[in-house]
């Protein structure tokens, strides 16, 4: 594996941990939002590895989405829709702010989101 594919994947195991020990201990509305903007900067991180792991597998993809679907399609995500509604989640909390919003995508990341995000470092071969 190429040094750049690799350092990509560590940095995103790193957010990952970050994000899983934000979730882990918040307990009040900033700690939430801290939450999500970690959920925000794994997801960029996600994408940006992926693309990078897809272009040296001769798959070329240039947007999240396209990235997303991509490694769906080659199996190292096995919940498309799940993927896909984390950009969306990811996007919406980029643009705009509503506390009743936040509080939904919050518990998305906890109880649907991060054992998703999990999985994916394991399904990218090292070797």
């Amino acid at each position: 594996m190429k040094d750049e594919i690799k350092f990509a994947l560590q940095q995103y195991t790193n957010a990952i941990r970050k994000l899983d020990e934000g979730a882990l201990y918040a307990i009040d509305e900033l700690d939430k939002d801290g939450v999500i903007q970690r959920f925000e900067f794994t997801i960029e991180l996600l994408w940006k590895m992926l693309k990078l792991y897809l272009e040296d597998q001769g798959i070329i993809c240039n947007t999240p989405k396209e990235c997303l679907k991509a490694a769906f399609r080659i199996g190292l995500i096995d919940n498309e829709e799940a993927f896909l509604n984390m950009l969306q989640d990811r996007n919406k909390m980029s643009h705009l702010y509503s506390k009743e919003e936040s509080e939904e995508i919050y518990e998305r990341i906890k109880t649907l989101y991060l054992p998703n995000l999990k999985k994916i470092p394991a399904r990218i071969p090292t070797s």
